[in-house]
């Protein structure tokens, strides 16, 4: 039970997920009474098939006079680091004022050193003072007792082996490549088998509710 409620953590992407699902599915007229004009996601065969076999003459990104959205910024800052100047290279001289004449900011999105961090929990134990019971406090929520990864990374892996299309060799290798640590195949498959065994009842579930229903008229 208490793996289970460790495992809620990944849970939580997967189930917005399923909420986004829902809606997509509320729009189709194969599953509701809505006509097949309201499929606004959905392409019909032959404009596929044109768009094929006749390559875009847009350029791929945003197009021209499109207003950007990440250069409006990512919505937090991690880390500040202030770049001050050494040499002026006007003179060479390296005495400046006190005061700042002007501040320009630049927020970057880039990969860290270690983008994974490895961590020993040591639990301590101590004797109550006044029962004499042995305490020990419970490791940090998404730290699941006797696994290596942690229920954030395994939901992370989970999702590049089903959508990122992933095999486990190729997660031993991003792991190795990001974070410099080994993850043998067989723990990547149990991982994966896990998240598919926490996320089964939700699936189920949205298979339930998502199959069509006659109506009477």
């Amino acid at each position: 039970m208490e793996i289970v409620l460790q495992q809620q953590a990944v849970l939580e992407e997967l189930v917005a997920e399923v909420e986004r699902l829902k809606e997509i599915i509320e729009k189709d007229s194969q599953t509701s009474s809505k006509p097949p004009s309201s499929n606004l996601i959905r392409h019909s065969e032959k404009v596929k098939e044109k768009a094929e076999s006749e390559p875009s003459k847009r350029k791929p990104g945003g197009q021209p006079g499109h207003p950007g959205k990440t250069r409006k910024g990512f919505g937090r800052i991690d880390r500040y680091e202030r770049i001050e100047p050494q040499i002026c290279h006007q003179c060479g001289g390296n005495h400046f004022q006190a005061s700042a004449a002007t501040i320009s900011r630049s927020a970057v999105a880039q990969l860290v050193e270690r983008p994974i961090e490895i961590v020993e929990y040591q639990q301590v134990r101590r004797i109550c003072g006044q029962c004499g019971v042995r305490v020990a406090e419970e490791l940090p929520e998404g730290v699941i007792p006797g696994q290596d990864l942690s229920a954030k990374l395994q939901g992370l892996l989970a999702w590049l082996g089903l959508d990122g299309h992933l095999s486990y060799a190729k997660q031993q290798e991003w792991l190795w490549e990001f974070a410099q640590i080994y993850v043998g195949t067989g723990t990547l498959e149990a991982t994966s088998r896990r998240v598919a065994e926490a996320t089964l009842q939700p699936v189920e579930a949205l298979k339930e509710w998502s199959r069509p229903r006659r109506t009477g008229f």
